[in-house]
């Protein structure tokens, strides 16, 4: 049953919020990777001690900590709810123009600054399940940031409700909302003895009634070819080129397997993100996943024999490879755990739907806190059509997001 006579504030908040351009930088090397993510996350702050929360703070790494306090005796473990504040490098989130779409009727919604961005059923089918429903979309020329400020927006709206409606018991929980998830450093400069809690549940996922247990486990692998330069005017029997051993390398990788364009479900992969060279030094960098951690080491075993074949065809070449941990299946850690997926299907029961439990094919800042000793699935958000123009979100969604948090909070006291 939906929150009794409750005005939900998600949406107004996310109409806002989305506004703010909080884009992270790979490139960059400072915590958080740009300034800007704080603008959101002082506006959060601000609206926290408003509802009630007088211990709100923003700290120098970007990251936003805050309380509801426990409104029971019981002694009942600290949960912590979070969300990440930057959206993704990959497509512009400044300048962003949240329109709101009443009562969707299954038409394509075509985006009014660029008519090209069309957002249809055909290519998004979870359109379909939402006809009637309230859809934001962006304006056609930026993503939206439902990715991830509908989680933002229900966390904030369940905070609201709380501390207004103390008839609902629950112990303590705490807010966490980060920066840098979308550059893999979400977590990086966490304080878990300051966040102090028991369990967690990130709101990063997509359609209603969604329940992720399991991500990917994931390497970082940089190849890099060493060449030898030389005058290419007396280079004969001298020059060795790094670019052409590297590019080499790259054509033998597979382009029908062992790839993101030609793997699915619970199958790994390998994938190049970057090619730079010159003459005497040419690196390849890549992501290694699959959600079994011990064929991570199978993979990169595969992709060294494969850059030692390349640099072999070209004699006086050398490699070096590296290997660099990222993070790991929270599956492993929340199979140790396993009243944190029991209770979240339990409130999706509360709030009306079965939980459909999921593997990502990705990570999110709860796979890495998983290991940092904070069992922490992820909940559905409404985020859809992520990391482009065509994003959109649900407003009940949200509102059913809130729902399962409420019940959430109310199963761990009861329990």
């Amino acid at each position: 049953m939906a929150l009794a006579n409750y005005n939900h504030t998600a949406a107004e908040r996310f109409m806002r919020y989305v506004q703010v351009d909080t884009q992270s930088d790979p490139m960059s090397p400072s915590q958080p990777s740009t300034e800007k993510q704080k603008d959101l996350s002082r506006i959060l702050v601000k609206e926290l001690l408003e509802i009630g929360l007088t211990d709100a703070e923003l700290d120098e790494h970007g990251y936003v900590y805050a309380t509801i306090p426990a409104n029971t005796d019981k002694n009942v473990p600290v949960l912590c709810f979070c969300s990440h504040v930057d959206t993704a490098p990959d497509c512009s989130g400044e300048g962003v123009k949240p329109i709101l779409h009443k009562n969707y009727d299954g038409k394509d919604i075509t985006l009014p600054d660029d008519n090209t961005i069309v957002v249809s059923a055909k290519d998004h089918p979870y359109l379909k399940e939402r006809i009637g429903d309230d859809i934001i979309t962006a304006s056609g020329l930026t993503l939206l940031g439902a990715d991830d400020k509908a989680g933002v927006a229900i966390i904030m709206d369940l905070a609201h409700y709380l501390m207004n409606n103390p008839e609902v018991k629950h112990g303590k929980i705490r807010m966490l909302f980060t920066p840098d998830e979308e550059v893999g450093r979400g977590v990086a400069a966490i304080d878990m003895k300051k966040l102090g809690a028991d369990f967690g549940y990130t709101l990063d996922g997509g359609e209603r009634g969604h329940l992720e247990g399991e991500s990917f486990s994931a390497d970082a692998a940089v190849v890099t070819f060493h060449g030898v330069s030389a005058h290419p005017g007396y280079a004969k029997g001298k020059m060795v080129s790094a670019i052409k051993a590297a590019s080499a390398f790259v054509s033998m990788l597979p382009d029908t397997e062992w790839c993101p364009e030609a793997t699915e479900g619970m199958q790994g992969f390998v994938h190049p993100t970057s090619i730079t060279g010159e003459l005497e030094t040419a690196v390849v960098k890549f992501i290694v996943r699959d959600f079994d951690t011990k064929k991570l080491a199978e993979h990169e075993a595969r992709l060294k024999g494969l850059a030692e074949q390349a640099a072999a065809k070209f004699p006086g070449t050398t490699i070096a490879f590296e290997v660099k941990e990222q993070y790991r299946n929270m599956k492993e850690v929340l199979d140790l755990n396993p009243q944190v997926m029991g209770y979240a299907e339990e409130a999706y029961g509360r709030a009306g739907m079965k939980a459909n439990i999921q593997s990502i094919r990705g990570g999110t800042d709860g796979s890495r806190l998983s290991f940092m000793g904070l069992p922490c699935p992820n909940l559905f958000t409404g985020e859809m059509g992520i990391h482009s123009k065509q994003e959109y979100v649900s407003v009940q969604d949200m509102e059913k997001a809130t729902e399962v948090l409420v019940h959430l909070a109310q199963i761990w006291a009861e329990k």
